[in-house]
């Protein structure tokens, strides 16, 4: 599985993909969503990890530009991971374009339940 992280900190960048490479998945990181929608475009990945709160372009804003693209790359599942606990941040979340949402600080069981129930609920969850 070929992830995509879109996270400023660099810390949760490394600690995520410690998770993910223990389940034989492989990441990309991203510092911001303008680097990330750049890897987007040049590579597949299975699913997209977003956080809300990044310097320049936020994460509504990334996974808006996901979902209003032309080709099958609009479809990949995203999952925000925030700290942001708003009330309606859920709500916002999905209402972008987004698949799920879970909180920092990240737990694996968690990050993997989250990754389950978003590529069991596409056709394939394969892009590419």
């Amino acid at each position: 599985m070929n992830v995509l992280f879109i996270e400023d900190d660099r810390m949760n960048r490394r600690v995520v993909g410690d998770m993910l490479e223990v389940a034989g998945a492989s990441m990309t990181g991203a510092e911001n969503a303008e680097e990330g929608l750049a890897i987007l475009d040049r590579e597949d990945f299975d699913i997209l990890l977003v956080d809300l709160r990044m310097p320049g372009m936020d994460g509504i804003s990334a996974i808006r530009a996901i979902r209003a693209r032309d080709d099958a790359k609009a479809n990949v599942p995203v999952i925000v991971v925030t700290a942001d606990t708003a009330p309606d941040l859920r709500e916002r979340c999905l209402a972008a374009g987004a698949d799920d949402v879970i909180f920092k600080p990240v737990a694996m069981d968690i990050l993997f339940e989250a990754m389950g129930r978003v590529l069991a609920s596409g056709d394939d969850g394969m892009i590419g």
